[in-house]
């Protein structure tokens, strides 16, 4: 089972982003930490296709409910 949220943090000047941290629950493992100043679903598309690739799907990806995890692009 994977994780997967956003983290929020701003650089020395003040600038906002965010970071997209994908976590494999069993081992622990940190699949993935993406800064980027915005996200939108199909940039949580490619970062998942990329593991996919990579680490084969999961059995489960837990999520908060958060417009980027629940756009019907993501779902499917």
């Amino acid at each position: 089972m994977w994780s997967y949220d956003f983290v929020e943090d701003q650089t020395h000047n003040g600038r906002k982003f965010r970071m997209l941290d994908i976590i494999d629950e069993f081992s622990r493992e940190c699949l993935a930490m993406v800064p980027l100043r915005r996200f939108r679903s199909n940039d949580v598309i490619d970062v998942l296709t990329d593991l996919f690739i990579e680490h084969g799907p999961p059995e489960h990806i837990r999520s908060d409910n958060g417009p980027e995890f629940v756009a019907n692009a993501v779902r499917e």
